[in-house]
């Protein structure tokens, strides 16, 4: 009977043991990480080919990555930033032999904006010329998004509220709104502006948000889908949806203010909803919705990354009403800003803390 009674302790330990290394609850080991380099606060990338990757360090400079023989290099440009708390250079996007960037301008007297630049691509210097400012330039290191989309001929921007709150509630300044213009940075005649919403600037597709620094545009549904961190909690991940609102800072979306103060419902009638919430706060930043032949079995889940608890989530949202989170991995590769998949092969690449990585299935 003793011996029978540890050999059923024994059993449900190696259980136990077997349950924790190969279980999909996360921390599964069917994937491992490979530094390519490292970089000077790394903020976004985009794949410029096969084999490269564009870079910007929020710092000032821009750099190419060769993700298969690990050489980089610097790429000179005209970008008028300004460093100053979370704005420097942002984020990067290329499509079509152009790039576009959203960075923090200086716009004088210690004032920024949250500006969007294009420039053809070059590997030695690129001349870029503003397309949109984020009016009005304010004297704040907060808060400044921000991600950029592109659909079709429209790009779509996040712009942080820098900090004001319910800035994100004045459709008279683009602060905490979603941005859509053109790639060439004109003005779409289908904005909120030309169909009723006659106050609103007409860059503006959608307000009250706080500072969303995830924003991608989904293979699967042609659907703009972006993350957002609140105060004190209040994370969430959503759909860019035209005309609406979504409440900051009349809602706290389950956050509290840092003083510990309350902000507001998580969620009321006329505002959007969104998709997923997190409280305590995970830091969302840059998602994607991941399409690709490497992790196959992820294809159309959303994949959201965070400062905070340095983790990779795994969202399945097809159906609204019953939303499954699963945590892939945490405090592996440090805090995650950006996220990118490999347009061929599907393995994906992170910037996390100062280094680009690579993660790939394990043979």
């Amino acid at each position: 009977m003793v011996a029978d009674q540890n050999f059923h302790r024994v059993k449900k330990f190696f259980l136990l043991i077997f349950f924790l290394l190969f279980s999909t609850n996360g921390y599964s080991q069917n994937y491992s990480f490979k530094k390519i380099t490292k970089l000077e606060e790394p903020w976004g990338s985009s794949f410029i080919s096969d084999e490269e990757l564009i870079v910007t360090e929020k710092t000032g400079k821009i750099k190419i990555v060769n993700i298969i023989s690990e050489e980089v290099y610097e790429v000179k440009h005209n970008l008028n930033y300004f460093v100053h708390g979370q704005g420097g250079l942002l984020d990067i996007i290329y499509q079509n032999s152009y790039l576009w960037i959203s960075y923090s301008e200086n716009r004088g007297n210690l004032k920024t904006s949250t500006s969007i630049a294009k420039a053809k691509l070059n590997k030695k210097i690129l001349d870029f010329e503003n397309i949109f400012q984020a009016e009005p330039p304010i004297e704040s290191g907060y808060h400044f998004g921000s991600r950029l989309a592109i659909k079709d001929n429209y790009l779509y921007a996040s712009a942080g509220e820098r900090g004001g709150g319910m800035i994100a509630q004045d459709p008279t300044k683009h602060p905490g709104s979603i941005i859509r213009i053109h790639t060439d940075g004109s003005i779409p005649k289908d904005n909120p502006k030309f169909e009723g919403k006659l106050d609103w600037l007409p860059e503006i597709y959608q307000i009250g948000v706080r500072n969303p620094q995830g924003l991608t545009l989904s293979p699967y549904d042609e659907k703009i889908y972006l993350s957002n961190h609140g105060a004190k909690g209040g994370d969430w991940f959503g759909e860019a949806k035209k005309g609406e609102n979504y409440g900051w800072k009349i809602l706290g979306w389950g956050g509290t203010n840092y003083s510990g103060t309350k902000i507001g419902p998580k969620w009321k009638p006329g505002f959007t909803k969104a998709i997923q919430y997190w409280v305590p706060s995970i830091a969302a930043s840059a998602i994607t919705i991941y399409k690709g032949n490497e992790f196959k079995e992820w294809n159309g889940h959303a994949l959201i990354t965070s400062l905070k608890d340095k983790s990779l989530r795994k969202i399945i949202f097809n159906n609204i009403s019953n939303i499954s989170e699963e945590v892939i991995f945490k405090n592996k590769i440090g805090r995650i800003r950006d996220i990118q998949v490999h347009p061929k092969n599907g393995k994906i690449y992170f910037l996390a803390g100062d280094k680009l990585w690579l993660m790939e299935k394990n043979n």
